[in-house]
């Protein structure tokens, strides 16, 4: 019952996170989104590998925790420049980026 609570709450956490990343508009918003949706793919693993009784799924969190901290070097680093140049860090106003 208990592993359940905690795939409910990864359910949320992972929702808030698409709203976030959907309807935000900063950059740095939208970096904390993706941190929120990876932090509730971590706590879904954990709580299918306590439903199992396998360590698998806290080996998948490390690495997923691994993968965020690369994504907020990188991605603050991207921010840090678009402001440089822009003075703003406001995804729509970005039109360089598109190919």
């Amino acid at each position: 019952m208990l592993a359940v609570n905690f795939l409910l709450l990864g359910a949320a956490l992972f929702c808030i996170g698409v709203y976030g990343v959907i309807a935000r508009r900063n950059a740095v918003m939208v970096l904390m989104s993706i941190e929120l949706i990876l932090n509730a793919v971590s706590l879904n693993f954990v709580a299918f590998a306590l439903m199992s009784g396998a360590i698998d799924g806290q080996v998948f969190a490390l690495y997923v925790i691994a993968v965020a901290a690369a994504e907020v070097g990188v991605g603050l680093a991207m921010v840090l420049m678009i402001y440089r140049n822009r003075k703003s860090i406001a995804l729509d106003e970005l039109s360089e980026m598109k190919g």
